[in-house]
């Protein structure tokens, strides 16, 4: 059987279950949930290795989570669609995640009009079925939706049930072309722990905060030294005015020293080691809307970065 592999763009509004069927199918948490609108601010890889009865690899699928599909109003809304249209130009296939709870709206046909523009196949995957009560309601919606694409498969699952996972990952790899293996066995994202424990703070304070606050913040990670037995971070929480720092500090720290520990239990499970949290909390007025501040949260511009001031330490020395 020949090997088959691809990048796969998973592509929908918000909250309609990208990030979860991501987690689901790698089998890792890769990238944070919650409830709240866009969530997910950059495009996530994820790798799905899917061996054989020998144990070797039979496929490798290069899942790519994307942000919400919205209509953006600022520089971060502007660069989470650059970051969507970006995964979607050379992907092999695109899972368009449908909420079936949710009546079909013009952010579902902002998400099918990118997906037009692609021009790339698609498969539409129905997500929450086991919140639909009435199971009858499923045949019609799947009709209207295929008046509105040409999709080559529908796929009801459910994300957080795992139900139907298995379904989805047959007709995904089967659909790929053949290919080499873009990634060795044990790797299943190309996220740097670095970016990963940033995320995993971001997500404590979507948890802990309410209002406007998970919106007007974002999280950068100042030192990351990893070590056998302690890894040291630090890392600041952005915010864009005075009484938002007040609320995510908290009386007497508490608010801070409550994201602080769900986030340093969560980053201990994830590298192995123990780890030393510190957190800070700035104040960077209209965060959202500088160019130049959203762009330098990209992860892979900071990387490039570290690496600049890396090399240039060793031809000091």
């Amino acid at each position: 059987m020949p090997f088959r592999s691809g990048f796969v763009c998973i592509l929908g509004r918000p909250n309609a279950g990208k990030s979860t069927m991501l987690n689901a199918l790698v089998g890792e948490k890769l990238a944070i949930i919650s409830p709240k609108p866009q969530t997910t601010r950059n495009r996530i890889q994820g790798v799905v290795h899917l061996p054989t009865a020998k144990g070797r690899d039979a496929g490798q699928i290069v899942l790519l989570d994307t942000p919400g599909v919205h209509k953006p109003d600022s520089s971060l809304g502007r660069r989470m669609m650059v970051e969507v249209r970006e995964a979607l130009e050379g992907c092999d296939l695109v899972l368009v995640i449908m909420d079936v709870t949710r009546k079909f709206d013009p952010r579902d046909q902002f998400a099918l009009d990118l997906l037009k523009q692609s021009g790339t196949g698609a498969f539409l995957i129905l997500n929450k079925v086991d919140l639909l009560r009435d199971k009858s309601k499923l045949l019609p919606m799947i009709e209207e939706y295929r008046k509105l694409y040409d999709f080559k498969q529908v796929i009801p699952i459910s994300a957080v049930k795992r139900s139907g996972l298995d379904v989805l990952l047959k007709e995904v790899i089967s659909a790929l072309p053949r290919g080499p293996a873009y990634f060795p066995a044990d790797q299943v994202t190309d996220q740097p722990a670095r970016f990963m424990a940033s995320e995993i703070i971001r997500e404590q304070v979507l948890m802990e905060t309410e209002e406007e606050i998970p919106y007007a913040t974002t999280v950068v990670v100042d030192t990351f030294e990893e070590g056998k037995k302690l890894t040291r971070i630090s890392a600041t929480i952005y915010c864009e005015r005075d009484g938002q720092k007040g609320i995510l500090v908290g009386k007497r720290g508490q608010m801070l020293k409550r994201i602080g520990t769900g986030a340093r239990l969560q980053i201990e499970r994830m590298l192995g080691t123990k780890v030393f949290l510190e957190l800070y909390v700035k104040v960077q007025p209209g965060w959202r809307d500088s160019r130049s501040f959203v762009q330098e949260l990209d992860w892979r511009r900071q990387l490039e970065q570290l690496s600049t001031s890396r090399g240039s330490l060793d031809e000091e020395r």
